[in-house]
Protein backbone atom coordinates (compact mmCIF):
# COMPACT_ATOMS: atom_id res chain seq x y z
CA UNK A 1 0.00 0.00 0.00
CA UNK A 2 2.79 2.22 0.82
CA UNK A 3 4.89 1.51 -2.37
CA UNK A 4 1.09 1.90 -4.57
CA UNK A 5 0.87 5.91 -2.64
CA UNK A 6 4.22 6.63 -3.68
CA UNK A 7 3.54 5.85 -7.40
CA UNK A 8 0.68 7.47 -7.63
CA UNK A 9 2.26 11.01 -5.45
CA UNK A 10 5.08 10.23 -8.10
CA UNK A 11 3.11 10.36 -11.35
CA UNK A 12 1.75 13.96 -10.67
CA UNK A 13 5.07 15.17 -10.20
CA UNK A 14 6.80 13.82 -13.02
CA UNK A 15 8.35 16.39 -15.73
CA UNK A 16 6.55 19.02 -13.70
CA UNK A 17 8.50 22.38 -14.35
CA UNK A 18 5.74 24.64 -14.74
CA UNK A 19 7.60 27.22 -12.38
CA UNK A 20 10.92 27.53 -14.11
CA UNK A 21 12.34 28.45 -16.96
CA UNK A 22 11.97 25.83 -20.12
CA UNK A 23 15.99 26.75 -21.21
CA UNK A 24 19.21 28.00 -19.25
CA UNK A 25 21.55 29.48 -21.60
CA UNK A 26 24.57 27.34 -23.06
CA UNK A 27 28.30 27.73 -21.83
CA UNK A 28 29.97 30.69 -23.68
CA UNK A 29 33.18 31.04 -24.65
CA UNK A 30 35.27 31.85 -21.38
CA UNK A 31 33.01 30.86 -19.09
CA UNK A 32 34.16 29.51 -15.56
CA UNK A 33 31.88 27.19 -14.29
CA UNK A 34 31.70 25.46 -10.66
CA UNK A 35 29.37 22.72 -10.06
CA UNK A 36 28.58 23.13 -5.71
CA UNK A 37 27.42 19.95 -4.45
CA UNK A 38 27.68 16.78 -2.61
CA UNK A 39 29.26 13.52 -2.45
CA UNK A 40 27.84 12.91 -6.06
CA UNK A 41 29.49 15.82 -7.39
CA UNK A 42 32.90 15.50 -5.58
CA UNK A 43 32.91 11.89 -7.83
CA UNK A 44 33.20 14.98 -10.91
CA UNK A 45 32.01 12.83 -13.53
CA UNK A 46 28.37 14.36 -15.01
CA UNK A 47 30.54 17.61 -14.69
CA UNK A 48 32.71 15.72 -16.24
CA UNK A 49 30.35 14.57 -19.18
CA UNK A 50 29.06 18.34 -19.73
CA UNK A 51 32.71 19.26 -20.28
CA UNK A 52 33.57 16.64 -22.56
CA UNK A 53 30.43 17.47 -24.67
CA UNK A 54 31.91 20.97 -25.00
CA UNK A 55 35.22 19.86 -25.84
CA UNK A 56 33.98 17.73 -28.80
CA UNK A 57 31.18 19.67 -30.00
CA UNK A 58 32.66 23.36 -29.89
CA UNK A 59 36.28 22.52 -30.66
CA UNK A 60 37.00 26.34 -30.56
CA UNK A 61 35.09 27.76 -27.49
CA UNK A 62 37.22 27.11 -24.68
CA UNK A 63 35.59 27.06 -21.20
CA UNK A 64 36.34 25.90 -17.54
CA UNK A 65 34.32 23.42 -15.72
CA UNK A 66 35.05 22.89 -11.86
CA UNK A 67 34.09 20.72 -9.56
CA UNK A 68 32.99 22.16 -6.21
CA UNK A 69 31.40 19.01 -4.91
CA UNK A 70 32.31 17.61 -1.10
CA UNK A 71 31.20 14.85 0.16
CA UNK A 72 28.22 15.10 2.94
CA UNK A 73 27.55 18.16 2.50
CA UNK A 74 23.92 19.91 2.53
CA UNK A 75 23.42 22.79 1.53
CA UNK A 76 24.46 24.94 5.21
CA UNK A 77 27.85 23.44 4.25
CA UNK A 78 27.78 24.12 0.42
CA UNK A 79 27.11 28.01 2.47
CA UNK A 80 30.29 27.66 4.52
CA UNK A 81 32.53 27.03 1.07
CA UNK A 82 30.98 29.37 -0.76
CA UNK A 83 33.93 31.66 -0.21
CA UNK A 84 36.31 29.83 0.07
CA UNK A 85 36.24 27.08 -2.70
CA UNK A 86 33.46 27.86 -4.59
CA UNK A 87 34.20 31.72 -5.42
CA UNK A 88 37.26 31.71 -4.88
CA UNK A 89 38.02 29.39 -8.52
CA UNK A 90 36.31 32.72 -10.05
CA UNK A 91 33.43 31.77 -11.77
CA UNK A 92 31.30 33.32 -14.23
CA UNK A 93 28.54 30.71 -13.82
CA UNK A 94 27.55 28.63 -10.19
CA UNK A 95 25.17 25.43 -10.31
CA UNK A 96 24.37 24.28 -6.87
CA UNK A 97 22.96 20.99 -6.42
CA UNK A 98 21.84 19.89 -2.91
CA UNK A 99 19.17 17.62 -1.37
CA UNK A 100 20.19 13.83 -0.55
CA UNK A 101 22.15 14.80 2.93
CA UNK A 102 19.65 17.26 3.58
CA UNK A 103 16.69 14.79 3.62
CA UNK A 104 18.24 12.94 5.97
CA UNK A 105 19.15 8.71 6.61
CA UNK A 106 18.22 6.72 9.74
CA UNK A 107 15.78 9.03 11.31
CA UNK A 108 12.70 7.84 9.21
CA UNK A 109 13.20 4.11 10.54
CA UNK A 110 11.77 5.15 13.59
CA UNK A 111 8.55 4.24 13.04
CA UNK A 112 5.80 6.96 12.64
CA UNK A 113 8.45 9.59 12.40
CA UNK A 114 8.47 10.50 8.19
CA UNK A 115 6.06 13.42 8.68
CA UNK A 116 8.59 15.44 11.63
CA UNK A 117 11.52 14.32 9.63
CA UNK A 118 10.53 16.07 6.34
CA UNK A 119 9.41 18.62 8.26
CA UNK A 120 12.86 19.68 10.49
CA UNK A 121 14.97 18.34 7.36
CA UNK A 122 12.74 20.77 4.47
CA UNK A 123 13.17 23.84 7.59
CA UNK A 124 16.33 23.33 7.89
CA UNK A 125 17.40 23.28 4.30
CA UNK A 126 15.70 26.22 3.37
CA UNK A 127 17.04 28.27 6.12
CA UNK A 128 20.34 27.30 4.95
CA UNK A 129 19.61 27.87 1.10
CA UNK A 130 18.61 31.55 2.40
CA UNK A 131 21.49 32.53 3.28
CA UNK A 132 23.34 30.74 0.02
CA UNK A 133 20.43 32.66 -2.18
CA UNK A 134 21.58 35.96 0.05
CA UNK A 135 24.86 35.64 -0.96
CA UNK A 136 24.77 34.65 -4.76
CA UNK A 137 22.05 37.15 -5.33
CA UNK A 138 24.52 40.34 -4.48
CA UNK A 139 26.81 38.65 -7.48
CA UNK A 140 25.09 40.31 -10.32
CA UNK A 141 27.86 39.23 -12.83
CA UNK A 142 27.62 35.57 -12.10
CA UNK A 143 24.92 33.33 -13.47
CA UNK A 144 23.30 30.89 -11.17
CA UNK A 145 21.53 27.35 -11.93
CA UNK A 146 19.90 25.29 -9.02
CA UNK A 147 19.86 21.51 -9.79
CA UNK A 148 17.50 19.30 -7.98
CA UNK A 149 19.38 15.96 -6.37
CA UNK A 150 19.24 13.08 -8.12
CA UNK A 151 17.15 9.95 -6.65
CA UNK A 152 16.75 8.27 -3.61
CA UNK A 153 16.03 5.44 -4.93
CA UNK A 154 13.21 4.02 -2.82
CA UNK A 155 11.70 1.81 -5.16
CA UNK A 156 13.96 -1.15 -6.52
CA UNK A 157 14.28 -4.41 -4.99
CA UNK A 158 17.40 -4.01 -2.93
CA UNK A 159 17.15 -4.55 1.26
CA UNK A 160 19.97 -2.45 1.69
CA UNK A 161 19.46 1.37 2.75
CA UNK A 162 15.81 1.74 2.80
CA UNK A 163 14.65 4.64 4.63
CA UNK A 164 10.53 5.04 3.79
CA UNK A 165 9.51 8.68 3.11
CA UNK A 166 13.25 10.04 2.14
CA UNK A 167 12.04 10.45 -1.26
CA UNK A 168 9.16 12.82 -0.49
CA UNK A 169 11.15 14.94 1.60
CA UNK A 170 13.68 15.59 -1.51
CA UNK A 171 10.58 16.09 -3.85
CA UNK A 172 9.86 18.97 -0.81
CA UNK A 173 13.37 20.37 -0.95
CA UNK A 174 13.51 20.06 -4.54
CA UNK A 175 9.63 22.55 -5.02
CA UNK A 176 11.34 25.13 -3.14
CA UNK A 177 14.75 24.79 -5.43
CA UNK A 178 12.11 25.10 -7.83
CA UNK A 179 10.30 28.10 -6.53
CA UNK A 180 13.73 29.98 -5.51
CA UNK A 181 14.99 29.53 -9.14
CA UNK A 182 11.80 31.02 -10.52
CA UNK A 183 11.51 33.98 -7.90
CA UNK A 184 15.07 34.60 -8.60
CA UNK A 185 15.36 34.30 -12.55
CA UNK A 186 18.05 32.01 -11.66
CA UNK A 187 18.66 28.58 -14.10
CA UNK A 188 16.67 25.40 -12.89
CA UNK A 189 17.20 22.17 -14.13
CA UNK A 190 15.66 18.79 -12.71
CA UNK A 191 17.58 15.61 -12.34
CA UNK A 192 15.22 14.65 -10.04
CA UNK A 193 11.73 14.06 -11.79
CA UNK A 194 13.22 12.81 -15.17
CA UNK A 195 15.64 10.07 -13.52
CA UNK A 196 13.22 9.07 -11.07
CA UNK A 197 10.55 8.33 -13.79
CA UNK A 198 13.46 6.55 -16.05
CA UNK A 199 13.95 4.20 -12.66
CA UNK A 200 9.72 3.19 -12.04
CA UNK A 201 9.77 2.43 -15.61
CA UNK A 202 12.61 0.40 -16.50
CA UNK A 203 11.58 -1.25 -12.76
CA UNK A 204 8.25 -2.15 -14.81
CA UNK A 205 10.37 -4.92 -16.78
CA UNK A 206 13.26 -5.50 -14.14
CA UNK A 207 12.50 -4.60 -10.35
CA UNK A 208 16.29 -4.25 -9.30
CA UNK A 209 17.14 -1.76 -12.22
CA UNK A 210 18.51 1.49 -10.58
CA UNK A 211 20.53 4.61 -11.93
CA UNK A 212 21.97 4.42 -8.50
CA UNK A 213 23.95 1.67 -6.95
CA UNK A 214 23.06 -0.28 -4.16
CA UNK A 215 23.27 2.20 -1.44
CA UNK A 216 20.12 3.77 -3.90
CA UNK A 217 22.43 7.17 -3.15
CA UNK A 218 24.85 7.23 -5.43
CA UNK A 219 25.08 6.92 -9.17
CA UNK A 220 27.05 4.92 -11.02
CA UNK A 221 29.18 5.98 -14.50
CA UNK A 222 25.27 4.87 -16.23
CA UNK A 223 23.49 7.68 -14.49
CA UNK A 224 25.84 10.68 -14.29
CA UNK A 225 25.76 10.31 -17.99
CA UNK A 226 22.03 10.65 -17.54
CA UNK A 227 22.57 13.62 -15.13
CA UNK A 228 25.22 15.19 -18.06
CA UNK A 229 22.12 14.83 -20.91
CA UNK A 230 19.25 16.33 -18.76
CA UNK A 231 21.54 19.53 -18.64
CA UNK A 232 22.43 19.58 -22.02
CA UNK A 233 18.77 19.08 -22.79
CA UNK A 234 17.97 22.12 -20.40
CA UNK A 235 20.80 23.84 -22.34
CA UNK A 236 18.94 23.58 -25.76
CA UNK A 237 21.73 21.54 -27.31
CA UNK A 238 19.62 18.66 -28.10
CA UNK A 239 19.33 18.36 -31.67
CA UNK A 240 22.96 20.22 -32.45
CA UNK A 241 24.38 17.44 -35.30
CA UNK A 242 27.95 16.27 -35.18
CA UNK A 243 27.60 17.02 -38.94
CA UNK A 244 24.77 16.07 -41.84
CA UNK A 245 25.96 16.00 -44.80
CA UNK A 246 23.80 14.39 -48.00
CA UNK A 247 25.43 13.86 -51.50
CA UNK A 248 24.50 12.78 -54.75
CA UNK A 249 26.75 10.60 -56.13
CA UNK A 250 25.75 10.86 -60.39
CA UNK A 251 25.71 14.15 -59.98
CA UNK A 252 28.54 14.90 -58.08
CA UNK A 253 26.88 17.12 -55.71
CA UNK A 254 26.65 18.79 -52.52
CA UNK A 255 22.52 18.83 -51.57
CA UNK A 256 23.49 19.31 -47.72
CA UNK A 257 25.88 19.85 -45.28
CA UNK A 258 24.98 21.08 -42.26
CA UNK A 259 27.70 22.18 -39.71
CA UNK A 260 30.27 20.89 -41.92
CA UNK A 261 32.17 21.40 -45.47
CA UNK A 262 32.19 18.61 -48.06
CA UNK A 263 34.59 19.87 -50.95
CA UNK A 264 36.51 18.30 -54.09
CA UNK A 265 33.50 15.67 -54.66
CA UNK A 266 34.59 13.67 -58.02
CA UNK A 267 33.72 10.18 -59.38
CA UNK A 268 35.88 7.85 -61.05
CA UNK A 269 34.62 4.53 -62.16
CA UNK A 270 32.93 3.52 -59.23
CA UNK A 271 34.62 5.45 -56.16
CA UNK A 272 32.85 8.51 -54.85
CA UNK A 273 35.62 10.50 -52.97
CA UNK A 274 35.63 13.90 -51.38
CA UNK A 275 37.05 15.98 -48.46
CA UNK A 276 35.42 16.54 -45.07
CA UNK A 277 35.80 18.87 -42.79
CA UNK A 278 33.40 19.33 -39.48
CA UNK A 279 32.66 22.10 -37.50
CA UNK A 280 33.01 19.28 -34.16
CA UNK A 281 33.62 15.54 -33.25
CA UNK A 282 31.75 12.82 -31.93
CA UNK A 283 30.99 12.26 -28.60
CA UNK A 284 33.45 9.17 -26.86
CA UNK A 285 32.01 7.03 -24.64
CA UNK A 286 33.85 5.16 -21.86
CA UNK A 287 33.00 1.63 -21.66
CA UNK A 288 34.84 1.32 -17.95
CA UNK A 289 32.82 1.36 -14.54
CA UNK A 290 35.07 4.74 -12.34
CA UNK A 291 32.82 4.77 -9.17
CA UNK A 292 33.88 2.90 -6.23
CA UNK A 293 31.89 -0.44 -5.61
CA UNK A 294 29.62 0.50 -8.65
CA UNK A 295 29.78 -1.94 -11.86
CA UNK A 296 27.44 0.38 -13.51
CA UNK A 297 29.11 1.92 -16.97
CA UNK A 298 28.41 4.36 -18.79
CA UNK A 299 27.69 3.16 -22.13
CA UNK A 300 24.18 1.13 -20.35
CA UNK A 301 22.94 4.85 -20.34
CA UNK A 302 22.60 4.83 -23.81
CA UNK A 303 19.72 1.74 -23.30
CA UNK A 304 17.31 4.28 -21.55
CA UNK A 305 18.23 7.93 -23.18
CA UNK A 306 18.07 8.87 -26.35
CA UNK A 307 21.59 10.20 -26.37
CA UNK A 308 23.23 8.94 -29.58
CA UNK A 309 19.80 10.55 -31.19
CA UNK A 310 19.96 13.82 -29.89
CA UNK A 311 23.88 14.72 -29.12
CA UNK A 312 25.75 12.23 -31.18
CA UNK A 313 24.73 12.32 -34.74
CA UNK A 314 26.81 12.51 -37.47
CA UNK A 315 25.09 11.64 -40.33
CA UNK A 316 26.38 10.56 -43.94
CA UNK A 317 23.69 10.34 -46.45
CA UNK A 318 24.65 9.39 -50.06
CA UNK A 319 22.04 9.25 -53.12
CA UNK A 320 22.38 7.54 -56.10
CA UNK A 321 24.68 4.81 -55.57
CA UNK A 322 23.70 1.78 -58.13
CA UNK A 323 25.52 -0.98 -57.06
CA UNK A 324 24.50 -4.03 -54.19
CA UNK A 325 27.31 -3.05 -51.57
CA UNK A 326 30.09 -0.35 -50.86
CA UNK A 327 32.75 0.25 -49.00
CA UNK A 328 33.36 3.26 -46.59
CA UNK A 329 36.86 4.61 -46.12
CA UNK A 330 38.56 8.02 -44.37
CA UNK A 331 41.87 8.31 -44.95
CA UNK A 332 42.22 4.82 -47.00
CA UNK A 333 41.20 3.27 -43.72
CA UNK A 334 38.47 1.09 -44.67
CA UNK A 335 35.77 1.43 -42.03
CA UNK A 336 32.62 -0.28 -43.35
CA UNK A 337 30.41 -1.96 -45.48
CA UNK A 338 26.81 -0.91 -46.52
CA UNK A 339 24.57 -1.47 -49.24
CA UNK A 340 23.05 1.49 -51.59
CA UNK A 341 19.98 1.46 -50.09
CA UNK A 342 21.94 1.92 -46.30
CA UNK A 343 23.87 4.68 -47.43
CA UNK A 344 20.78 6.49 -49.11
CA UNK A 345 19.05 5.96 -45.16
CA UNK A 346 22.12 7.35 -43.91
CA UNK A 347 25.07 6.05 -42.07
CA UNK A 348 25.58 7.56 -38.43
CA UNK A 349 29.52 7.90 -38.45
CA UNK A 350 29.35 8.68 -34.84
CA UNK A 351 28.40 5.46 -33.92
CA UNK A 352 31.12 3.66 -35.73
CA UNK A 353 34.63 3.59 -33.24
CA UNK A 354 37.26 3.22 -35.89
CA UNK A 355 36.69 6.33 -37.83
CA UNK A 356 40.14 9.01 -37.04
CA UNK A 357 37.47 11.44 -35.56
CA UNK A 358 36.09 9.08 -33.43
CA UNK A 359 39.66 7.75 -32.37
CA UNK A 360 40.84 11.49 -32.01
CA UNK A 361 37.80 12.15 -29.58
CA UNK A 362 38.49 9.25 -27.52
CA UNK A 363 42.32 10.85 -27.00
CA UNK A 364 40.77 13.89 -25.86
CA UNK A 365 38.44 12.27 -23.26
CA UNK A 366 41.24 10.12 -21.71
CA UNK A 367 43.22 13.52 -21.07
CA UNK A 368 39.95 14.27 -19.62
CA UNK A 369 40.21 11.26 -17.47
CA UNK A 370 43.52 12.27 -16.01
CA UNK A 371 42.33 15.80 -15.77
CA UNK A 372 39.62 14.52 -13.46
CA UNK A 373 41.72 12.28 -11.65
CA UNK A 374 43.81 15.13 -10.26
CA UNK A 375 40.91 17.18 -10.20
CA UNK A 376 39.68 14.10 -7.18
CA UNK A 377 42.70 14.92 -5.27
CA UNK A 378 42.01 18.35 -4.57
CA UNK A 379 38.58 17.89 -3.59
CA UNK A 380 40.03 15.57 -1.06
CA UNK A 381 42.08 18.48 -0.06
CA UNK A 382 38.58 20.60 0.53
CA UNK A 383 36.79 17.93 1.83
CA UNK A 384 39.57 17.54 5.02
CA UNK A 385 39.76 21.45 5.44
CA UNK A 386 36.14 21.59 5.58
CA UNK A 387 34.69 18.39 7.11
CA UNK A 388 37.59 17.99 9.86
CA UNK A 389 40.08 21.04 9.87
CA UNK A 390 37.02 23.48 10.25
CA UNK A 391 35.39 22.26 12.98
CA UNK A 392 38.75 22.71 14.80
CA UNK A 393 39.01 26.14 13.73
CA UNK A 394 41.95 25.47 11.79
CA UNK A 395 40.46 26.25 8.30
CA UNK A 396 43.55 27.15 5.55
CA UNK A 397 45.97 26.67 8.34
CA UNK A 398 48.83 24.83 6.64
CA UNK A 399 51.45 25.28 8.94
CA UNK A 400 53.43 21.84 10.01
CA UNK A 401 51.54 21.66 13.01
CA UNK A 402 47.89 21.06 10.96
CA UNK A 403 49.63 18.35 8.98
CA UNK A 404 50.49 16.34 12.24
CA UNK A 405 46.89 16.95 13.28
CA UNK A 406 45.37 15.29 10.04
CA UNK A 407 48.42 11.66 10.61
CA UNK A 408 47.53 11.84 14.10
CA UNK A 409 43.34 11.58 13.59
CA UNK A 410 43.24 9.45 10.51
CA UNK A 411 43.75 6.33 11.43
CA UNK A 412 41.62 6.83 14.22
CA UNK A 413 38.92 8.23 11.55
CA UNK A 414 39.16 5.69 9.48
CA UNK A 415 37.60 6.34 6.35
CA UNK A 416 37.35 8.72 5.04
CA UNK A 417 39.90 10.94 6.91
CA UNK A 418 42.41 8.37 6.61
CA UNK A 419 41.69 7.72 2.76
CA UNK A 420 42.20 10.97 2.05
CA UNK A 421 45.01 12.67 3.97
CA UNK A 422 47.54 11.83 1.40
CA UNK A 423 45.87 13.88 -1.30
CA UNK A 424 44.64 16.14 1.77
CA UNK A 425 49.42 16.86 2.13
CA UNK A 426 50.20 16.52 -1.58
CA UNK A 427 47.57 19.78 -2.35
CA UNK A 428 48.63 21.36 1.02
CA UNK A 429 52.59 21.57 -0.55
CA UNK A 430 53.14 24.37 -1.92
CA UNK A 431 55.43 22.38 -4.63
CA UNK A 432 53.52 19.57 -4.57
CA UNK A 433 50.30 21.43 -4.72
CA UNK A 434 52.00 23.64 -8.38
CA UNK A 435 53.39 20.78 -10.24
CA UNK A 436 49.30 18.79 -9.66
CA UNK A 437 48.11 22.37 -10.93
CA UNK A 438 50.35 22.52 -13.71
CA UNK A 439 49.86 18.71 -14.76
CA UNK A 440 46.09 19.46 -14.81
CA UNK A 441 46.34 22.62 -16.87
CA UNK A 442 48.60 21.07 -19.29
CA UNK A 443 45.81 18.43 -20.00
CA UNK A 444 43.60 20.72 -20.46
CA UNK A 445 45.45 22.99 -22.48
CA UNK A 446 46.67 19.68 -24.58
CA UNK A 447 42.85 18.97 -25.17
CA UNK A 448 42.31 22.26 -26.58
CA UNK A 449 44.50 21.83 -29.07
CA UNK A 450 43.58 18.38 -29.95
CA UNK A 451 40.50 18.94 -29.85
CA UNK A 452 39.87 20.57 -33.47
CA UNK A 453 38.42 18.97 -36.54
CA UNK A 454 40.92 17.52 -39.41
CA UNK A 455 40.17 17.56 -42.92
CA UNK A 456 39.48 13.76 -44.20
CA UNK A 457 39.49 11.98 -47.70
CA UNK A 458 36.33 9.77 -47.78
CA UNK A 459 35.67 7.50 -50.44
CA UNK A 460 32.80 5.16 -51.28
CA UNK A 461 33.69 2.08 -53.42
CA UNK A 462 31.84 -0.61 -55.14
CA UNK A 463 32.17 -4.30 -53.61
Amino acid sequence: MRKNCFFAVLSLIFWINVNAQDIIKPFVKGDRVVFAGNSITEAGFYESYIWLYYMTHFPEMRIDIFNGGVGGDVAGQINTRLDGDILAKKPTVVTVIFGMNDSRYFEYQKSGAAAQVMEAAVKESYNSFLKIQEKLSKLTDIKKIIITTSPYDETMKNDKNYFPGKSATIEKIAQFQEEAALKNNWGFVDFLRPMTEIDLREQKKNPEFTLTGSDRIHPGNAGHLVMAYLFLKKQGLAGKPVADFKINALKKKVIQSVNCSITNVSLKGKVLSFDYLANSLPYPFDTVPRIWMNPHKQTEALDVIPFVKEFDSEMLTVEGLTGEKYRLSIDDKPIGEWSAKEFARGINLAVLHNTPQYLQAEEIMDLNHKRHEIEAKFRNYYWVEYNFLNAKGLLFNDSRAVGDTVAKYAPVNGWPLNTKKDDYEAVRDKESHERLQNQMDSFISRIYELNKPRNLRVSIAQI
